[in-house]
């Protein structure tokens, strides 16, 4: 089907299943961490879907951590999609999501680097990030040997 078929827009409370298989294959290859639907359903308002109809292909979410920090997660795009600007198109609608709150930085832990420094992001040290480690990553099973990627974009 043609890619005007496809449209980014906020998630809805009908996609969360979909979303969850979506990320799930990524989480099993441990691409990524997976989300748990009442993660999911509690978090919908954060994310943005790529979406055919009712097929969701794509999946990011924008969540705050502080007043002026936020991070992009959950980052998936079908493989048959992949390479065509998707993936910067849902990180986009996040950032624009970001300036309308004022926050003045955002962050992505990840495997795939090259592609958000593509797109403007730098690499970070975790310590930049204390709020996300203190919060968060103190309860991950990767924890204190996490082995993704810290970059960061400045958005002032």
């Amino acid at each position: 089907m043609a890619d005007a078929a496809l449209v980014v827009r906020p998630a809805r409370l009908t996609d969360v299943e979909k979303m969850q298989a979506l990320i799930s294959r990524y989480a099993e290859r441990r691409l990524m961490l997976n989300r748990k639907l009442l993660e999911l359903y509690s978090d919908i308002r954060e994310y943005q879907v790529v979406a055919r109809g009712d097929e969701i292909l794509g999946t990011c979410a924008l969540h705050i951590f502080w007043s002026d920090l936020a991070e992009i997660r959950a980052l998936t795009v079908a493989e048959e999609l992949q390479g065509r600007g998707y993936g910067g198109r849902l990180v986009d609608a996040c950032i624009a999501e970001a300036r309308h709150l004022g926050i003045r930085r955002v962050f992505a832990l990840t495997y795939v680097g090259g592609f958000f420094q593509k797109i403007g992001f730098r690499d970070a040290a975790k310590s930049e990030l204390p709020q996300k480690v203190w919060m968060e990553c103190v309860r991950c099973p990767k924890f204190p040997n996490c082995d993704e990627q810290a970059l960061v974009k400045d958005l002032d």
